[in-house]
């Protein structure tokens, strides 16, 4: 009869001298721990080197008084924007066709004025759109002017400039209208094109736009009638407007 099998060996267990030796290690660890923190805690602190700038000394008297609106453009443009617009004349009749009756157009309304609405909507965010305000009226029966300012936070690029930049571009290819100058800009420019938009069923419409900036605000100017509009309309808008921001 065959020797019953014998277990599979397991881990040789250790011995009683090598225990000891292990808790004696462990224990010596924790004492000089324990001896360093104390003698740690008997010595004085060591100093901080002094600092290499020195003592600037505290001014007195009253603070200075606040930059005026004059002195501070940020006073006027974080204000109410709407009341940097220029105001209906005297004699035109008020829009009825404008986005809201508030003053204010919103991000979706005013990409909807874009050929791709959706792709605008997507580069507004990106370009960290804040708000726009809007004015328009209508003079007689001869033209309709719409002036909207548009202002981005511009924390991470100069916004405003780019989207006139933009605007420039696509009024420049119509290359059979005449551009000017805007006074007091850098670079911002007037235009008066000289095809009537055809769109069918429609009546033809004179065009004509400008486009500046000033700060983290984009200005924009749309006039549309029904026979050619002169250089003066549009310059004269524009540079009053571009004033008051």
């Amino acid at each position: 009869m065959a020797a019953p099998a014998q277990p599979d060996a397991g881990p040789r267990r250790r011995g009683r001298t090598t225990l000891l030796i292990g808790v004696a290690a462990v224990l010596g660890v924790v004492a000089g721990t324990c001896t360093g923190y104390l003698v740690q805690a008997d010595r004085e602190p060591t100093a901080l080197p002094p600092l290499s700038q020195p003592v600037l000394p505290q001014s007195t008297g009253p603070a200075p008084e606040p930059l005026s609106a004059d002195q501070d453009r940020r006073l006027r443009t974080d204000g109410d924007l709407r009341k940097l617009l220029l105001k209906r004349p005297a004699g035109a009749k008020e829009a009825d066709w404008l986005p809201s009756s508030d003053g204010w157009m919103d991000m979706a309304t005013y990409a909807g004025f874009y050929t791709e609405p959706g792709a605008r909507f997507s580069s507004l965010v990106t370009d960290e759109f804040r708000r726009a305000a809007v004015a328009g009226w209508e003079v007689g029966n001869s033209y309709t002017v719409e002036i909207r300012l548009v202002q981005f936070r511009q924390e991470e690029s100069v916004a405003a400039a780019d989207a006139v930049s933009s605007h420039q571009s696509w009024a420049d290819a119509d290359t059979k209208g005449d551009s000017w100058t805007i006074p007091g800009t850098d670079d911002g420019m007037a235009y008066v094109h000289a095809d009537p938009v055809q769109d069918p069923g429609y009546e033809p419409l004179y065009a004509a736009e400008a486009h500046a900036w000033r700060g983290d605000i984009a200005m924009e100017i749309w006039i549309y009638g029904d026979r050619p509009l002169a250089k003066k309309t549009v310059m004269d808008l524009a540079e009053r407007q571009m004033e008051r921001l």
